[in-house]
């Protein structure tokens, strides 16, 4: 070799070893800063789409929270007006029983739809995940800890317990 001419590795490769090619490596490095950069877009675009989705589900649950009820008081709103004509026509009693049972007719259906569910429990044996027990009372004639008298309706909605039934439980004498 002469002074003037400087070494470059590809020219005397070691045994066994082979010429590093630099236009292949530039053409896989440019090659693999196109797909990186096509997966940032992709990545990007992702993230873009993923919080559209979170604004989206937001807006929808704020929606369905605002107009949860909105059949129910549609619902509620035929009953009032059942009230309403109810007390402009309160002169016959008979007249004012009629019209009292037919808008409870109505609230009842009101919360038929809405999945509102009464629990009656006369009869019945004292349940303390639906029923409270108000008092136990001692009977003779009534099995231990049924229930003998129903103080106040409980509800629950769509299986819920909302409000326990209030009760008489009767217990041995």
């Amino acid at each position: 070799m002469t002074a003037d001419h400087q070494f470059q590795p590809s020219d005397n490769p070691a045994a066994g070893e082979e010429p590093v090619d630099v236009a292949a490596l530039k053409a896989a490095l440019e090659a693999a800063e196109v797909r990186a950069l096509e997966n940032k877009d992709l990545y990007m675009r992702a993230l873009a789409e993923l919080e559209n989705v979170r604004k989206r589900s937001a807006r929808e649950v704020e929606q369905a929270h605002k107009y949860a009820v909105d059949r129910f008081a549609n619902d509620l709103i035929g009953v009032k007006d059942s009230l309403e004509l109810g007390v402009d026509a309160s002169g016959n009693i008979e007249t004012l029983r009629a019209g009292t049972e037919a808008t409870l007719k109505l609230l009842s259906k009101a919360f038929e739809k809405a999945g509102l569910v009464e629990i009656q429990p006369q009869g019945e044996t004292f349940n303390p995940e639906l029923h409270e027990a108000m008092v136990a009372q001692p009977s003779a004639e009534h099995v231990s800890n049924t229930v003998l008298q129903v103080v106040q309706k409980g509800y629950q909605l769509n299986g819920r317990l909302l409000r326990p039934a209030r009760v008489i439980v009767a217990r041995e004498p």
